[in-house]
């Protein structure tokens, strides 16, 4: 299975991928820099260099954004094989990118729901409208393999 760049969806699934990944990285650095401003370091040896024992504490914005991040690896990199997989069923284009966006849509609107702690139930349907593409396209793969078993 060679990665396809001159394809169409591969180059729309890369693309929402990247934006994904990126998303990540972003409530990484967010939960790092909460760390650093609130000093609530994880790690006795962190907080010895910012302050001394007392820093090696917990804060609950610092853990709603550990939480965040958790989430969305337990969401995304199913995501990124799943779309990764479907992209080899040569779906339509249209439908592809709509899966593609929506799933991207939905994590960003997580992403909020989460970091300024919107009122239920925006981020658990948020979660529920990222789950319902890739359940779709998992459906479609397993029902195009299952004719080789």
């Amino acid at each position: 299975m060679a990665l396809d760049f001159s394809s169409e969806v591969f180059c729309c699934f890369a693309f929402y991928a990247m934006l994904l990944l990126l998303k990540m990285y972003f409530v990484a650095i967010l939960t790092g820099q909460l760390r650093l401003r609130r000093k609530a370091f994880a790690n006795p040896e962190d907080a010895l260099r910012h302050g001394g024992l007392k820093f090696y504490r917990r804060d609950e914005d610092v853990e709603r954004c550990r939480r965040l991040h958790r989430n969305d690896l337990e969401c995304i990199l199913p995501f990124l094989l799943i779309a990764v997989l479907y992209c080899q069923l040569e779906p339509s284009p249209a439908m592809a990118r709509f899966y593609f966006r929506s799933f991207f849509l939905a994590r960003v609107a997580h992403t909020f729901a989460y970091l300024y702690a919107l009122p239920a139930p925006s981020r658990s349907l948020a979660y529920t409208l990222g789950l319902l593409p890739c359940l779709s396209m998992a459906l479609k793969i397993l029902i195009n393999v299952a004719s080789y078993w």
